[in-house]
């Protein structure tokens, strides 16, 4: 019995563990689970401040050096005079050192300066075209044919241009202008001495018409300071071109040259110009007419026009061009073009003049003349990029229709490297011995030559 009694015992208490471990693990099970401690939030890093907007010595410092040098030389042989007795040979370096500056807040500044030097003797003389004075370089150069690179020294450009918008740019100070194909405006760029012009010009844009204006306070010509312009002259040149085939033009150029009266003029003229695949041929022609007359009462009265057209036809490698050009003339003055950049007209030999120093001709002049173009595909290491023309010019009297004479022109250009370049030019001109009774004389016949090294960086 008390045996019992210890075994009941024991059970209870075991029973009473057993259900006080059911009741804690009910219990345990029962109770939410603790939330877990919230991670740390990742430190946010600051954002980076803006870029710095560049200075203007930022940017003058990010600009691009400027500079270029070309050695020449020049041989003329001309007919021979009882004052001009031998050949002209000249051997000039151009050099030319600038820097222009990156984008300012629309703004850029550019600023070059040029120095041409003659190498060796002085076997030439320097002036104004047909002028009768003595040589600008002596009067003892008198026995030598003109080579227009008198030895200078100066700042070629200087200028401010602002481009608020791709509709418009504005350019203040001294700057180059090239118009169109540089008949009526350009640079002069074969001769040594650049033309530039002290002016405000406006470029502008919209759809497809475009335009430049200028005014033009000063022009620098060729011959140093020696022979520059003042000038109250207004430049208009305005395009519209609706298709690759049309391309409509329109100019206006008032010249007004304080010490040049017979250089004054103002021109108005219209040109059509386009180009077009026919099978396999690309065509290309060109068309012009302008009038001009005397300008704020610089010179007497006259009206004298301007005639041009060609038409060129390219396949492959080779382009052959013809053209006719006529610039009228009364007796006394010719058409002319005082700022164009004449030695790409009317033959390389520059041997046409009029009063003024204008390649031009007091009869008028008529050019007819044909181009034979080919561009070589061979490629060498230092020769490669070759270009060949050869052209016939025949040379009319305007006025009278009597022969002048002809003349041969050809150039060889090819690049050395990337930035070295040769020429090889030569140009012919035989003036017809005789006139007829009425007709003004032809000029002199000459030929010249030339070898040309530049190098651009």
């Amino acid at each position: 019995m008390k045996r019992t009694k210890t075994q009941l015992a024991l059970g209870t208490g075991f029973a009473a563990l057993l259900w006080a471990g059911l009741a804690q693990a009910q219990a345990v099970e029962l109770a939410p689970a603790p939330e877990p401690e919230p991670e740390m939030e990742a430190a946010a890093e600051p954002p980076l401040p803006p870029p710095a907007e560049p200075t203007l010595s930022d940017q003058i410092a990010a600009g691009r050096l400027l500079l270029e040098v070309r050695a020449r030389y020049e041989g003329v042989d001309q007919t021979k005079t009882a004052v001009l007795r031998d050949e002209g040979q000249a051997f000039t370096v151009r050099t030319r050192l600038g820097w222009e500056t990156a984008d300012f807040k629309g703004f850029k500044g550019l600023i070059e300066f040029e120095d041409v030097r003659q190498i060796g003797p002085e076997h030439f003389a320097v002036n104004v075209p047909g002028a009768a004075t003595p040589p600008l370089n002596g009067a003892d150069k008198a026995r030598y044919p003109v080579v227009n690179d008198p030895d200078v020294t100066e700042l070629n450009r200087a200028q401010l241009t602002w481009t608020p918008s791709a509709a418009l740019q504005v350019t203040a100070g001294r700057q180059r202008i090239l118009l169109d194909d540089q008949r009526f405006v350009g640079n002069v760029g074969w001769r040594q001495d650049e033309q530039t012009f002290d002016s405000v010009r406006a470029d502008f844009a919209l759809g497809r018409v475009k335009g430049t204006y200028a005014y033009v306070t000063h022009i620098n010509r060729i011959l140093g300071e020696l022979k520059d312009w003042d000038s109250d002259s207004h430049l208009l040149n305005v395009t519209w071109s609706p298709a690759e085939a049309l391309r409509l033009q329109g100019f206006v150029y008032a010249l007004d040259f304080g010490n040049s009266a017979i250089n004054s003029s103002i021109t108005k003229g219209a040109k059509a110009s386009g180009k077009t695949w026919v099978g396999l041929y690309q065509v290309a022609y060109n068309a012009t007419y302008a009038v001009q007359s005397e300008y704020r009462g610089n010179t007497a009265a006259f009206d004298l026009d301007y005639v041009a057209a060609d038409v060129a036809g390219t396949f492959d490698i080779y382009t052959v061009k013809l053209a006719y050009e006529a610039l009228e003339g009364n007796g006394t003055r010719g058409f002319t073009t005082p700022l164009a950049t004449v030695h790409a007209f009317q033959g390389w030999s520059d041997a046409f003049v009029s009063a003024g120093g204008n390649k031009s001709f007091a009869d008028g002049i008529e050019d007819k003349n044909i181009s034979f173009n080919v561009k070589p595909r061979f490629k060498r290491t230092y020769l490669f990029n070759t270009d060949l023309i050869v052209r016939y010019h025949d040379f009319d009297d305007q006025r009278t229709g009597a022969d002048l004479g002809s003349e041969w022109n050809a150039q060889l250009t090819a690049a050395i490297t990337p930035k070295l370049s040769i020429a090889l030019k030569y140009a012919d001109f035989r003036r017809e011995a005789t006139v007829p009774a009425g007709t003004l004389a032809p000029p002199a016949s000459r030929s010249k030559a030339w070898l040309t090294l530049e190098y651009k960086l």
